[in-house]
């Protein structure tokens, strides 16, 4: 019987583990924002960039975009999203530009 029970149980939380959106990193909001990111770019609206969730719909299931993603940022760039150019971010360094990337490409 308290196996049943603990199965139940593990059942129903898994169901709302599923349901519940989940968590933004705080520490990857730290870094987007120490980089300057957040001037341009939202995680759910579009500002003068697009929104980090949008990126992340229209590229999710292509791994081989990561590198171009990394270099568009790091380079700048125009023409994915419109007339407005990426202004190049030289700054913040090539390895947490791909922590960056690969972060807001695993957003759900």
């Amino acid at each position: 019987m308290r196996a049943h029970i603990l199965l139940s149980v593990l059942v129903l939380l898994s169901r709302a583990a599923l349901a519940a959106p989940l968590a933004v990193d705080p520490a990857m909001l730290e870094l987007a924002d120490r980089s300057r990111c957040l001037t341009c770019h939202d995680l759910d609206e579009t500002v003068r960039g697009p929104a980090w969730r949008d990126v992340a719909r229209r590229y999710r299931g292509k791994p081989e975009v990561e590198d171009a993603l990394v270099s568009k940022v790091h380079e700048g760039g125009g023409g994915a999203w419109g007339n407005d150019y990426m202004s190049a971010n030289k700054r913040v360094g090539l390895e947490n530009i791909r922590v960056l990337v690969r972060w807001i490409l695993a957003l759900p």
